[in-house]
Parts: C-alpha cells; sequence; structure tokens
C-alpha cells in the first residue's frame, strides 16, 4: 500500500509502526506503511529468521484450527488476528466444517477496515475492533454475541499477541479471565515471542523495537513461563514447543526459534 494513495475518516497512525502492519509486510503483503517497512527491516536485521517466523506461526495457526475443528468446534474467536491474508481462520475451519462461525478481532482500525472488505456480507464470519486486554467486553459485543453461542465450546485463538502485554498488566490473569468465558470443551490456541533459542540477539530485538518511537513494547517470555498461560486448560501433545514443531507435516524444523506455540482445552 503506498501511503498517500490512503484515506480514511478516522486516524490510523500510520507513521507509528504496528504489528500487523509490520506481519503483513514480512507476510509479502501490501497493506503497511513507511513506518511499518522501517521496522521491519531493522528487526530482520537482527533477527533474518523473523520472517520465516511469523510464516511458521501462520502454519500453525491452520494446523491447529484444523485440528480444533475436526474435534468438534463450530465457533471460534480469533483474538488479535491482524491483517487478512491466505488461508484465515474461518477458510481453515470451514473447510473442515462449512457451518463454522469465526469471529476476528483487532484494536487496529486497518485490520477492521480490510477484514470487512475481504469477508463482504458473510453471515458466518465478522470482525470487532477490541483489545485482547477486555475480555469481557468482547464477549459482550453485539456482533461477538451474534455469531458465538457463549454455552457451547469455543476455540480462542492469541497467536502472537500476548507478547504485547507487559506483566503489568496481569497477561496470566487476562487469559484466565477468557478460559472462565467459556465452558468446559472449549480450546486455547496460543503462541508467544521467545529468546530461549538466542537470548542475546533477543536483547537486540528488544533495544530496536524499543528504540522505535510509539512501537508497542515487546515482552519475551520463556517456555515455562508460555506454559503458565494453560494454567486451567489441559495442554495437548506434544506440549508447548517450537511453532513449527506442533505436529508438524514435514520433518524440517527451523534452525533458531522464536515462538513457543501450544494448544490446550478445557
Amino acid at each position: 500500500m503506498e501511503d498517500e494513495e490512503w484515506a480514511s475518516p478516522c486516524d490510523l497512525k500510520t507513521h507509528v509502526p504496528h504489528a500487523a502492519r509490520v506481519y503483513d509486510y514480512w507476510l509479502g503483503g501490501k497493506n503497511n506503511f513507511s513506518a511499518d517497512r522501517e521496522l521491519a527491516e531493522k528487526i530482520l536485521a537482527v533477527v533474518p529468521e523473523a520472517r520465516q517466523s511469523v510464516r511458521a506461526n501462520r502454519a500453525f495457526l491452520k494446523r491447529a484450527v484444523r485440528f480444533v475443528a475436526e474435534a468438534g468446534i463450530r465457533q471460534f474467536l480469533d483474538i488479535g488476528s491482524g491483517l487478512p491474508t491466505a488461508e484465515n481462520t474461518h477458510e481453515v475451519a470451514q473447510a473442515v466444517a462449512p457451518e463454522a462461525r469465526v469471529v476476528y478481532v483487532d484494536n487496529d482500525p486497518i485490520v477492521l477496515v480490510h477484514s470487512r472488505a475481504l469477508l463482504g456480507d458473510s453471515g458466518s464470519v465478522t470482525v470487532v475492533q477490541a483489545d485482547v486486554r477486555e475480555p469481557e467486553a468482547i464477549f459482550a459485543d453485539p456482533e461477538v454475541r451474534e455469531l458465538v453461542d457463549v454455552d457451547r465450546p469455543l476455540g480462542v485463538l492469541i497467536l502472537g499477541m500476548l507478547h504485547f502485554v507487559v506483566d503489568e498488566e496481569d497477561p496470566y490473569g487476562l487469559v484466565a479471565r477468557f478460559r472462565d468465558l467459556v465452558v468446559p470443551g472449549s480450546y486455547l490456541i496460543l503462541s508467544h515471542l521467545t529468546g530461549d533459542a538466542d537470548p542475546a540477539r533477543a536483547k537486540e530485538f528488544v533495544e530496536v523495537v524499543d528504540r522505535s518511537p510509539g512501537a508497542a513494547k515487546a515482552k519475551f517470555r520463556g517456555r515455562d513461563q508460555v506454559g503458565r498461560f494453560f494454567d486451567g486448560f489441559s495442554v495437548l501433545e506434544p506440549g508447548v514447543v517450537p511453532v513449527d514443531r506442533w505436529r508438524p507435516e514435514t520433518p524440517e524444523a527451523m534452525e533458531t526459534f522464536w515462538l513457543w506455540a501450544g494448544v490446550g482445552r478445557k
């Protein structure tokens, strides 16, 4: 997207890098601006595997959503969904069960605009603008309640999002609130940034982001810390693992990984 071509009645703060648009750039999309591209390239200079990691994260989403849909889940809440790309949550779920319903949630207005343009008038998929830090507000949203039956099991996706929730904001209590809002039989699909494989470069990564004005600060967490997000859930095999190692379809593995991932059932 060329910066001068975009016009919107709301302030999209295109001069400030946003994670969804940085990811979009790494995934080869065009819905990003100069500030996003600049930060993306600075991170790649320190962590060249970043582009491969976000693609591995998308592949994990596909495998996990397919598994959960095959297990019988027919409604999904994709929180921090980011900009639409190929094989989104609803496409994967509805390939298994055409009646599956999906609500996308993101706090970036550009995600709202582009997702609604992509989805059109689909009666089984919608997108709402909301923040992961407000689970009760998400569940109370009229558009969410129109598609999500809170009395039936739900698949909740929080991928590549919780590392933007700092310790002072109680990320574990936040996930526990989502857990308490869903009924038994629901699933949590989660991935989280980590520096476990290369602590020195992880420190550089954080410094690059912290020096970028307005960018959301990233909090790396280790495997045990990520595992705590699944308190109250039964973690499915193979447990909390590098994102490309969760039930992989090929034997190849990333030499250096930057995301832990797992799936839990309440």
